[in-house]
């Protein structure tokens, strides 16, 4: 292993919710030992990031309802591909050599996994999104 590899893996936090076993298939494996380490080391970044989108888009995640807000963070991530790309480099970005190898061999499945991962973690942190309202003295 390299030294790249031994940084990245370093880093990441331990998530003992996250089994790993050898019963799993291949994409649960890799979800639960590569990708989930790494959306969770990536959260401030994946937050600050679609902070940006929604200025970006002219703040109209805030004219919407709960459920609509909801949705909006699913169809960002579904349906702009601009958007979903900047959001798998993130993650691929911490992928070491081999994790790369491995996931190459069914990038299209796991994607689905990254993706669905992200947009769950988004939604699950929906008040980060609020609008910070000053009082004024």
């Amino acid at each position: 292993m390299n030294e790249r590899s031994q940084h990245l893996l370093a880093i990441r936090p331990v998530i003992p919710s996250a089994k790993v076993s050898a019963e799993m298939t291949s994409d649960e494996y890799f979800q639960n030992a590569t990708l989930r380490p790494i959306i969770k080391l990536q959260n401030p970044l994946l937050l600050a990031v679609f902070a940006n989108y929604i200025v970006k888009h002219k703040n109209r995640f805030y004219e919407l309802t709960l459920q609509k807000r909801l949705e909006y963070i699913e169809n960002a991530i579904q349906k702009d591909i601009k958007f979903r790309n900047a959001l798998k480099g993130i993650i691929i970005g911490q992928f070491t050599e081999q994790e790369y190898i491995d996931y190459i061999k069914n990038s299209s499945s796991l994607n689905k996994r990254m993706m669905n991962m992200v947009v769950k973690r988004l939604q699950d942190q929906l008040q980060v999104f609020e609008r910070q309202v000053v009082a004024l003295p």
